[in-house]
This record gives C-alpha cells, sequence and structure tokens, in this order.
C-alpha cells in the first residue's frame, strides 16, 4: 500500500507514535488521516486556533488494509465498531439492546490489521448512526445519509508495525477563519440533506427493531 496522507492538527507532528491517541476514537487507537488535503484542514480547524495540514507518505507493500466500503461489508459493520469504541448514550430501550447485538453479530475483529478505511464519524454521523439505533430512521436511511454533505473517509494507521512506514514531507498551515467556516457548511448541508430526506417515509425499510425481531445476521442478503 502506497498513498500520500494528511493529517490535521493543531500541532505540526512530525513522527506519529504508536500507542498515543483517544482510545475512544472510531476505530480504537490509531494515527488518523485522510487522502484529502482539504478534509484535514477542516479537522484541523477550530474557531480561535489557526492548525495544520500534516503531510506523509505512507508506503508498506504489505500492510493488511481493512476497507469498510469493500462488497463483503455492510454500513452494520461499521456502526458496530463505531458503538465498540465511542461512549455515547442511546434514548430507546431499542437503541439499548441494539448496541449489544451489533457488537455480537456485526463486530469484525480488527486486531490483525495495520490499517482501516471507512467513514468518519463527526458531528453529522453519528447524529445519523443513533437515530438509526434508535429506530427512528431505516437502514436504507441510514445508507442515503452517510454519503450526504461529502463528509468523507478517514485512513487509520493501526499498527506497530505500521507506524514505522509513514514518513512526514511537509506541513500546510490553514486559517481557521476560513475552514472552520467551510466544516460548519459542510456539516449543515450534510443535515439539511438528512432531514429532507426524513421527510420521505420508508415504509418498507428494516430498522433497529426488524434487526433485533427478525435476528438479521451479517450474512443476512437484504443487507446488501
Amino acid at each position: 500500500m502506497y498513498t500520500e496522507l494528511w493529517h490535521g492538527s493543531v500541532n505540526i507532528i512530525e513522527k506519529p507514535i504508536y500507542g498515543h491517541g483517544n482510545s475512544f476514537n472510531d476505530y480504537g487507537q490509531g494515527f488518523y488521516c485522510t487522502e484529502d488535503i482539504e478534509l484535514a484542514k477542516e479537522w484541523a480547524a477550530t474557531d480561535i486556533t489557526d492548525g495544520y495540514a500534516n503531510h506523509y507518505i505512507f508506503d508498506m507493500p504489505d500492510a493488511k488494509l481493512l476497507n469498510l466500503s469493500d462488497v463483503q461489508y455492510t454500513i452494520l459493520n461499521w456502526l458496530a465498531l463505531l458503538v465498540d469504541n465511542r461512549k455515547f448514550a442511546v434514548s430507546s430501550s431499542v437503541g439499548k439492546l441494539g448496541k449489544d447485538y451489533l457488537k455480537e453479530n456485526f463486530l469484525i475483529d480488527i486486531s490483525a490489521y495495520d490499517v482501516i478505511k471507512g467513514y468518519r464519524a463527526d458531528d453529522s454521523y453519528f447524529t445519523f448512526a443513533k437515530a438509526f439505533l434508535n429506530n427512528t430512521i431505516s437502514l436504507n436511511q441510514l445508507s442515503k445519509a452517510m454519503k450526504l454533505g461529502n463528509l468523507g473517509e478517514q485512513i487509520v494507521i493501526k499498527s506497530e508495525k505500521a507506524f514505522k512506514h509513514i514518513h512526514f514531507l511537509d506541513y500546510e498551515a490553514e486559517n481557521s477563519l476560513i475552514y472552520f467556516t467551510k466544516k460548519k457548511e459542510r456539516d449543515t448541508a450534510a443535515r439539511k440533506s438528512y432531514q429532507k430526506q426524513l421527510a420521505e417515509e420508508d415504509l418498507e425499510g428494516i430498522f433497529m427493531r426488524d434487526i433485533l425481531r427478525e435476528k438479521i445476521r451479517n450474512d443476512d442478503p437484504r443487507l446488501f
């Protein structure tokens, strides 16, 4: 695997360190990057502090990659990882049962992977995911929502071996006033599209309650 990566931060990070970082991120502890410099600048932006898009080359020919967009996975595999790593409360009994069911039946063992590629659960995506768990939207609506607003995917360097193959090149400074505004505009666009979609009732869709009641498993063809 060979790719250019960008990491948005308020700091210049010349040497990413294995074992550092928040263990409650989407896919657990790791170094979270994107292949899109503009997204990296947005992710670095806060309302008060300028940041940096740190630029790297990742060169690991034998890297074991988990790409959650591959055909053998569904959005429920992504959601199970999110539930397993992120800490959040749900507002319904269905949501509480759903969290446990997803972890028991859809969770992927990521321990053997060097790199993970998948959705980034920023504020918008996190809201969509919780709505599905709480039985408010269908699986089809969730799948559509995850593509709204062009919020992007992330690439996470996970294994100690992989950290040895990421090399710092340079960085670009970002203006927080510009990129914080862009981040908010992207998030707002996703939420508006989501609300518009909610106005169209999905009477035939699969909801969290259906998954629990019918004991739907990972190989169920309806999920694909």
